[in-house]
């Protein structure tokens, strides 16, 4: 019996302490916007510029269009836009899933990660809420959401 307890136990993920944890001893390069082109993080913005520019140099032109005109720029825009939308909607996902099983790899990925995070990030690990924010003395830290 203490044998079948000894091998269950294992089989189970240890939770993280509910403790603070030290990121950096201070905040510099926190919170690039998303879309900025951080590793990671896709670049939207020149996505979109890369889409409309290979739209409008494209040839031959889409059927019905025969110039580049007014009508043929609005096919653009809307083509690239939906690109751009569906980019967002993708940082935002990939922003919002933060989750490691272990302090040590959460700690490793958002020290190197730096610019892709904010303050008040929520970071999953191992089931437990933790959420980046500033000690009283202007360092990152990864602070239990609640105590």
């Amino acid at each position: 019996m203490a044998a079948m307890l000894v091998v269950t136990a294992c089989a189970h993920s240890q939770q993280p302490e509910r403790r603070i944890y030290l990121i950096s001893k201070d905040t510099r390069g926190v919170g690039a916007p998303p879309g900025t082109g951080g590793a990671g993080f896709r670049n939207c913005e020149a996505e979109e510029r890369e889409c409309f520019d290979e739209c409008w140099n494209t040839k031959p032109l889409p059927y019905p269009h025969t110039k580049r005109d007014g009508w043929f720029r609005e096919y653009c825009t809307k083509k690239c836009r939906e690109l751009y939308m569906e980019c967002e909607k993708a940082n935002e996902k990939q922003a919002r899933e933060l989750k490691f099983s272990r302090v040590d790899e959460a700690l490793d990925w958002i020290r190197s990660h730096k610019a892709e995070v904010a303050l008040g990030t929520v970071v999953i690990i191992a089931g437990v809420a933790f959420v980046i924010t500033t000690g009283g003395s202007g360092a990152l830290i990864l602070a239990p959401l609640a105590l």
